[in-house]
């Protein structure tokens, strides 16, 4: 049976996304300092490395808004920037939960390239 309620599929997504930041080894044990995490440029890619931006904000603030059942973000597209991000394929598996959770609060198919890129590599 399907959860048609967003605020829990998405607390679940972001659930497996911290999950799998884990298996790839990409979660830090080191809170970033208040500076840090009050950047100004998208991703704060001035302060922080992607992962840490995914941890430490993106999951952080999405997990605040799903429990508190505030209205979520609607124009989301992370995607492409963890995809340039994560190119080894083993780390695919989080740009895939990354994709789902813009597809459920954009309501939008993602085109998810990097798998076609793997297959193509692949060959």
């Amino acid at each position: 049976m399907t959860d048609d309620n967003p605020y829990s599929q998405l607390i679940s997504l972001l659930e497996k996304l911290s999950f799998e930041l884990k298996a790839a080894q990409l979660w830090s044990e080191q809170v970033p300092n208040a500076s840090q995490l009050q950047s100004s440029q998208p991703f704060c890619c001035d302060t922080l490395a992607f992962e840490q931006w995914l941890q430490f904000v993106f999951i952080t603030r999405l997990s605040t808004m799903a429990k508190q059942k505030q209205a979520l973000p609607q124009n989301i597209l992370v995607s492409p920037m963890a995809e340039e991000v994560f190119s080894d394929p083993k780390q695919h598996v989080v740009i895939d939960t990354i994709a789902d959770i813009d597809e459920l609060l954009s309501g939008t198919k993602v085109s998810r390239t990097w798998h076609v890129k793997n297959l193509n590599s692949a060959s």
